[in-house]
C-alpha cells in the first residue's frame, strides 16, 4: 500500500507547494491592529482590473514593502507563515502605452487608478507605485478581461469556521496553506475568499470579530484573504 500511495502522495504534495507559490508574497492588510493579509496573486489581480481603462496594459507587477519602512511593527496577532510584517508598500510595475497622449499622462492616469484600488477595494497601504514603460504600442489597447480567480473552496466546519462563512462579502473558506480555520494556543487563521464588489479589509475586520466571538474564550484571529471574486 505504501507503494501504491507514494506517486499520489507525491502528487498532492506538489500540487500543495505550487498553490502555496501561487499565492506569492502574503501583504499585510491595513494597519498591524487589523491582523489581516492578502496572497499577493489576489492583490495584482484586482490592480490589473482596476488598470484597464487607463490607456495602459500593465506588463510585470510586483507589490512590496516600502523602502520608507524604518521599524516594522508588530502585527497583533502571530502572521500566517512567511507573511509580510504591517507596514506601507510599494507597487512596482512596466506598461506599456501608445505615443498618441503624453506618456507622462498614461503613467499618472495608471498610477492614480493603482491607487485607488489599493485603498478602496483591498486596504492595501501604498506609498509609492514606481512605473516603467516597457513598450509603445500603435494602437489604442483593448479592455483586457482578467480570468475568474481560482478557489480551493473549503466546507466550513466548528464555530469559528461556519462564524467566518456567514460574514457578508465571504464567498468561500479555502485551504491553500492547510485547514481553512486553524486553531492552536488561544489563536485562530482563518484562510478564506472575498467578494469583489466588498473591500477585503473590511471583510476580513468582520470576520475578526465574528470568530472571535463564536469561539470560546475570545481567541486571537488572523485572516488570510486567497483570492478576490467578482460574482456575476
Amino acid at each position: 500500500m505504501t507503494t501504491a500511495d507514494g506517486p499520489h502522495r507525491a502528487e498532492g504534495w506538489t500540487a500543495a507547494v505550487r498553490l502555496r507559490l501561487g499565492l506569492g508574497r502574503l501583504l499585510p492588510l491595513g494597519e498591524p491592529e487589523d491582523g489581516s493579509w492578502i496572497a499577493e496573486k489576489a492583490a495584482a489581480a484586482v490592480l490589473r482590473g482596476a488598470a484597464s481603462g487607463s490607456g495602459a496594459v500593465l506588463g510585470t507587477l510586483r507589490i512590496a514593502p516600502s523602502d520608507d519602512t524604518q521599524e516594522a511593527p508588530e502585527p497583533v496577532v502571530p502572521p500566517p507563515p512567511s507573511a509580510l510584517p504591517p507596514g506601507p508598500l510599494r507597487i512596482e510595475a512596466g506598461f506599456a502605452a501608445t505615443a498618441r497622449r503624453p506618456l507622462t499622462v498614461t503613467a499618472d492616469a495608471l498610477r492614480a487608478a493603482l491607487l485607488t484600488a489599493a485603498a478602496q477595494r483591498l486596504g492595501l497601504v501604498v506609498d509609492e507605485v514606481d512605473l516603467r514603460v516597457t513598450e509603445l504600442l500603435e494602437d489604442e489597447p483593448e479592455p483586457v478581461t482578467a480570468p475568474p480567480a481560482e478557489l480551493r473552496a473549503a466546507e466550513p466546519d466548528g464555530a469559528a469556521g461556519t462564524a467566518a462563512a456567514g460574514v457578508q462579502g465571504v464567498v468561500a473558506l479555502t485551504r491553500v496553506l492547510g485547514s481553512p480555520v486553524q486553531e492552536a494556543d488561544g489563536q485562530v487563521r482563518v484562510e478564506l475568499a472575498t467578494a469583489g464588489d466588498h473591500r477585503a479589509l473590511d471583510v476580513a475586520r468582520a470576520v475578526r470579530g465574528a470568530v472571535s466571538g463564536a469561539v470560546e474564550g475570545g481567541p486571537a484571529v488572523a485572516v488570510l484573504v486567497t483570492a478576490v471574486v467578482d460574482r456575476e
